[in-house]
């Protein structure tokens, strides 16, 4: 028996020509593409404007392999975090934060099932990197995530951030797939300036962005302000020292003109020293920059806490009398498995 070919794979000229091989007019192509990137169908029989032989043919050829929710967890603060199980049986998460008094509805997608870099502040970096997730698997957390913005906020999502599971400058063509399938108009019509790009800081991959001239933003996970504390945390700087980083954004600002954020995780007695804070000071002067102060989610096994709040709140302070866009992003979901990648190790 054949096998069948995952639909969603397929680019649109493959759509096309596989359709006309099989004696179909050429814009049935355009029909199916939008009922699987602009209507999340999950299964051919949804196609009703198709013929009933042509949706046989679909079936008898191809197949798609939605995510499904496995798990859900919803926090006292509006926090909804899920767990999906993939049709490999491999799990992930996504995660919606909703902040309803700016009207900001904002998905956390993975794009790994696991991660290769091992920081050590991080759940997910416990996991070994099983497989990169395909484009279709990708705009499925959004989808999904989107049902559930509507169902329990009446509110369409408003923001995606790629910063749950995963480098995404790792899986660079799944990722960039599927930022198109998100903002293409044949697909779900969002902004590319309400998506954020998070890396840990790949310099190579950042020029390549800067080369394609994207439009959406980017995220450095900076969280230390020099290379000696950062190489204890991110093994990924010894190989991308900041000096090699900075140089990368540079020329990512100069090229797209796009908004850059630095995360920075306050980690109590290791990185949110007022020494710690002047040489971030210098690190936020090299191009204009949004700089995200987070609250720490502690992880089993690991020796990190949260910083004190007077610690943070004045670390915090010193910067925005020196004119950085800061801001200070509280823990949300305390009471779920809030850290990425918590939830999907549990199973």
């Amino acid at each position: 028996m054949e096998t069948q070919r995952d639909i969603r794979l397929l680019n649109f000229p493959e759509l096309e020509q596989q359709l006309l091989e099989a004696g179909e007019q050429k814009f049935r192509a355009k029909q199916i593409w939008q009922w699987i990137w602009q209507k999340g169908a999950r299964s051919f029989e949804e196609m009703t404007n198709l013929s009933v032989e042509l949706r046989q043919f679909l079936s008898l050829h191809f197949e798609i392999k939605p995510i499904k929710s496995e798990k859900i967890q919803l926090s006292t603060d509006g926090t909804i975090k899920t767990r999906f199980q993939l049709h490999d049986g491999h799990f992930i998460e996504s995660v919606l934060i909703p902040v309803p008094n700016d009207e900001r509805f904002t998905v956390c997608v993975s794009c790994q099932v696991g991660c290769s870099l091992t920081c050590k502040f991080c759940a997910t970096g416990k996991m070994k990197r099983i497989r990169n997730l395909d484009p279709g698997e990708i705009v499925d957390q959004v989808v999904e995530v989107n049902k559930q913005c509507l169902e329990h906020f009446n509110h369409p999502l408003t923001n995606i951030v790629y910063m749950g599971m995963g480098e995404p400058l790792l899986t660079y063509q799944n990722v960039m797939k599927s930022i198109e399938r998100i903002t293409s108009p044949d697909g779900l019509g969002m902004s590319p300036k309400r998506i954020t790009v998070s890396t840990a800081g790949i310099a190579k991959m950042i020029h390549k962005l800067a080369e394609d001239q994207v439009k959406f933003n980017l995220a450095l996970s900076l969280h230390a302000a020099n290379d000696v504390k950062r190489n204890e945390i991110m093994p990924i700087n010894e190989q991308n020292s900041l000096q090699v980083l900075m140089d990368s954004l540079d020329a990512f600002y100069q090229q797209t003109g796009n908004r850059i954020t630095f995360e920075y995780i306050a980690l109590n007695g290791f990185n949110d020293t007022m020494e710690d804070a002047a040489q971030l000071l210098k690190l936020c002067r090299r191009f204009p920059v949004k700089l995200n102060i987070i609250e720490y989610n502690p992880i089993e096994g690991e020796v990190f806490s949260k910083s004190d709040d007077p610690v943070i709140n004045r670390f915090a302070a010193f910067l925005a009398e020196k004119g950085v866009a800061v801001t200070l992003r509280r823990s949300r979901g305390k009471d779920i498995d809030a850290a990425c990648g918590q939830l999907a190790n549990k199973a």
